[in-house]
């Protein structure tokens, strides 16, 4: 019988990550899910399935992030999917946002997630998946304005540093995917966004899947479709 294969969802307690957790557990993979506070919503989904494992992380903390680094040291991952964000500021600009919310979201969504993803890059196979969730909002050339701009300008920040970390590996043979799952209700998202979890999950989960043993740094739509920079 093959080996089944290994997910470590970063951001899992709620919304997309959940999702996320919930769609690979009903494929039979080994997910490994991280909640910073205690979720309810990954412990109903452990009572239902038994490959599920839960581990506790703080992605903005350095010394969290190092410290699950080393309890998953023996494990080796087919797909890293960091799914971690923050939204502040939704109608601020530079003049008037609280620079604190600028920063947090630059933590949470730009530096921390590929700050994890240097730290847990050689756990993943050589024919795996490094998947960061991005935005449709990072798109600096489909940009039009006047929409949630701190947030985008963190997301288009994530996009850079992941292409730098990218640039940094040019013989890697694993794909690197930047991943806009489109506009969602959750939490983050809003009750006005267009598309259910339901939705967008697994279309995102089967655009990763396509991408093992493709190397390269994309940019894509839950579709798979190229996104512009």
């Amino acid at each position: 019988m093959p080996e089944k294969l290994t997910v470590l969802v970063v951001g899992a307690s709620r919304g997309l990550g959940l999702g996320l957790a919930e769609e690979w557990c009903g494929r039979d993979w080994n997910v490994i899910a991280t909640e910073r506070n205690p979720s309810k919503g990954l412990e109903a989904l452990a009572r239902r399935y038994q490959n599920l494992e839960i581990e506790k992380l703080d992605i903005t903390d350095a010394a969290s992030v190092r410290r699950l680094r080393e309890r998953l040291a023996e494990h080796r991952l087919d797909i890293l999917f960091v799914n971690a964000g923050i939204a502040k500021a939704a109608g601020a600009t530079p003049a008037t946002a609280m620079e604190a919310d600028f920063l947090d979201m630059m933590l949470t969504n730009a530096l921390s997630p590929v700050r994890l993803v240097e730290l847990f890059e050689d756990l993943v196979r050589a024919d795996g998946v490094i998947a960061v969730m991005t935005s449709g909002l990072a798109s600096i050339a489909n940009n039009t304005g006047g929409f949630s701009e701190l947030y985008s300008a963190s997301k288009a920040a994530l996009n850079m540093l992941m292409k730098c970390f990218a640039s940094r590996h040019p013989n890697d043979t694993r794909a690197i995917l930047l991943v806009a799952p489109g506009w969602v209700r959750t939490d983050m998202g809003g009750s006005n966004a267009p598309l259910s979890i339901e939705e967008s999950v697994p279309l995102v989960v089967e655009t990763v899947a396509r991408h093992r043993g493709k190397p390269g740094l994309r940019f894509v739509d839950r579709h798979g479709n190229t996104l512009p920079w």
